[in-house]
C-alpha cells in the first residue's frame, strides 16, 4: 500500500511495545496473486481522508464516537477522538480496538456499520516520493489553427508529493531495482488502491528513496 497524505493513528488501548504480524491479500479482486505478512502495532499510518473530526451524511470511516471501521486483515476500531497542533490542524487520530476481532470479524458477530481502512505499520514504513501526472493540456485541441498551444497549458498536470508512506515490502521492491536495475528496463508497475496504477521512476528511484509515477487515475468512492 501507498499513502500520498498519511495521518497517525493511535490504538490507545493495544500494549505499547508490542506487534504481530497479519495476513492480507494482494489484490482482492484476483485470489490467485497470493497474499503478503504485514507488521501491526500500536502506531499506524492512514490516509487523512479516512478521518473527518466533523463528519458529512453519509460518512462511514473515522470520526470521534463513530461506527467501528475494520483495519484491512487486522481488527475492529472505533474512533475516540484526535490530536490537534497549535494551529488546529488534526495530527493524530485516536482509537480504541477489540482485542477479539482478529481478522476484522467481530466474536459475537454484531454487524460493522464503519468503512474498511487501509494502513501501515508505522515503525515499518518507508518514506517516498509521489508523482501525479494529469492532462498536459487544459484543452482537447491545443494545436488548433486558432490557439497558442502554450496558452492551454495545464500548470496543475504534475503534483509532487513528499513524505509519503509504503509499506517495507514495496520499499524492497524500489530498492532491487534501484540497485541492480540496467538501463532502459522497464521499471516494475503496481495498482494502488483508491489512488491509480504507477510505475516506479527508473531514473530518480534509488536505494532508500522510491519515487511513484502515477500513470492512471481512479475515482475515489467518497468526496468530502
Amino acid at each position: 500500500m501507498l499513502f500520498r497524505s498519511p495521518i497517525r493513528l493511535t490504538i490507545t488501548n493495544y500494549p505499547e511495545g508490542k506487534s504481530e504480524t497479519v495476513t492480507v491479500e494482494n489484490n482482492p479482486l484476483d485470489p490467485a496473486a497470493g497474499t503478503r505478512e504485514i507488521a501491526f502495532s500500536r502506531n499506524l499510518w492512514i490516509e487523512s481522508d479516512d478521518f473527518l473530526e466533523t463528519p458529512v451524511p453519509k460518512y462511514k470511516r473515522l470520526y470521534p464516537n463513530g461506527p467501528e471501521c475494520r483495519l484491512k486483515g487486522a481488527y475492529l476500531i472505533r474512533c475516540t477522538g484526535c490530536v490537534k497542533d497549535e494551529n488546529g490542524s488534526v495530527t493524530e487520530v485516536l482509537a480504541e480496538y477489540d482485542p477479539e476481532s482478529r481478522g476484522g470479524d467481530p466474536a459475537d458477530g454484531r454487524k460493522v456499520r464503519g468503512a474498511t481502512i487501509h494502513w501501515v505499520d508505522a515503525a515499518t514504513a518507508v518514506d517516498a516520493e509521489v508523482r501525479l501526472y494529469d492532462n498536459l493540456f487544459t484543452d482537447a485541441n491545443p494545436d488548433a489553427a486558432d490557439k497558442d498551444f502554450m496558452d492551454c497549458l495545464n500548470p496543475d498536470s504534475l503534483e509532487v508529493l513528499t513524505d509519503c508512506k509504503v509499506e517495507a515490502g514495496l520499499a524492497a521492491v524500489a530498492d532491487s531495482y534501484a540497485a541492480g536495475h540496467e538501463t532502459g528496463k522497464t521499471a516494475p508497475g503496481f495498482q494502488f488502491m483508491r489512488l491509480g496504477y504507477f510505475c516506479l521512476d527508473n531514473k530518480d528511484t534509488r536505494p532508500g528513496h522510491p519515487v511513484f509515477n502515477r500513470s492512471v487515475s481512479l475515482k475515489e468512492s467518497f468526496k468530502k
